[in-house]
């Protein structure tokens, strides 16, 4: 699945189909989705209990810059978003499907540091935790950083050594503020709330404008009901940004891009009645 976008083109990766009771989002009741029939038959099971989500790369081609945007969660690291489990699944594989290569990629962009977002930063080679694109630059917000590596809850403990310090060891890592322009066609945007330095990415070509919003955004309905939260760590500072980026972007030409949306992923925000919809 891709985007064009002006002269940059965007393809998604899928590591993994990501479907969770419709509960775990506060608000998210059956009742209250049945009112939001834009949702079917993409975003929410039909009998109205689960969520449907994906996690995924976004493989960013503009002139002169190959970038990923977010690396999912990565194999062979057992992670309670797993289940516990560690994955082992075919991304580099799909990775040169897409005529990608992992000494062609220029630039890596972490949204954010959670562990479904970091960790094909690395990949196990002869039981060493290793950078997987070496000849890129990360990029991870300075603010974003400087709060996950205070936090001492194990699973993230995990996840920075396994995925952010071997990056750091290399050499690789540039920290960056939330506005960092990486080429005339894309740069960040803050979106703090689900995390204190979360950003979204914008891009721009030819008069044609996208977005890729992280994780300030989980899933559609949200568009309906910003309040609604999903795992935000400041959540009035989530639900402000929800409802000030959906104001921005609504009724515009612009192609939103969620990060964790089911397929088709991708549409526009538009407003309705006293909130929005999203039309793909």
């Amino acid at each position: 699945m891709s985007w064009q976008v002006g002269r940059v083109k965007i393809t998604r990766i899928v590591e993994m189909d990501l479907p969770i009771p419709a509960s775990f989002m506060a608000g998210a009741t059956p009742e209250a989705l049945r009112r939001l029939p834009w949702l079917y038959p993409h975003f929410v099971s039909a009998d109205d209990s689960t969520l449907n989500l994906s996690v995924h790369a976004l493989l960013v081609e503009a002139p002169g810059l190959r970038l990923v945007v977010d690396t999912c969660v990565g194999n062979d690291r057992p992670r309670e978003f797993t289940g516990g489990e560690a994955l082992s699944t075919p991304f580099l594989a799909q990775l040169s499907e897409a005529g990608w290569s992992r000494d062609g990629v220029d630039a890596v962009v972490c949204t954010h540091l959670d562990v479904d977002h970091i960790g094909w930063n690395t990949m196990l080679e002869a039981g060493r935790w290793v950078p997987t694109f070496p000849r890129a630059r990360y990029l991870i917000g300075r603010q974003e950083y400087e709060f996950w590596k205070g936090v001492d809850e194990a699973e993230q403990v995990a996840a920075m050594a396994d995925s952010i310090k071997p990056i750091f060891d290399a050499g690789l890592v540039q920290l960056v503020e939330q506005d960092h322009v990486l080429s005339p066609e894309v740069r960040l945007t803050p979106s703090n709330g689900h995390t204190p330095g979360h950003v979204s990415v914008l891009i721009e070509s030819d008069g044609a404008r996208a977005v890729i919003t992280g994780d300030m955004t989980h899933h559609p309905c949200q568009m309906a009901h910003p309040d609604w939260t999903l795992a935000d760590i400041d959540s009035k500072l989530a639900i402000d940004t929800r409802s000030r980026l959906f104001a921005e972007w609504a009724d515009q030409p612009i192609l939103v891009i969620g990060t964790h949306f089911a397929a088709p992923t991708a549409g526009h925000i538009h407003r309705d009645g006293d909130a929005f919809r999203f039309e793909v």
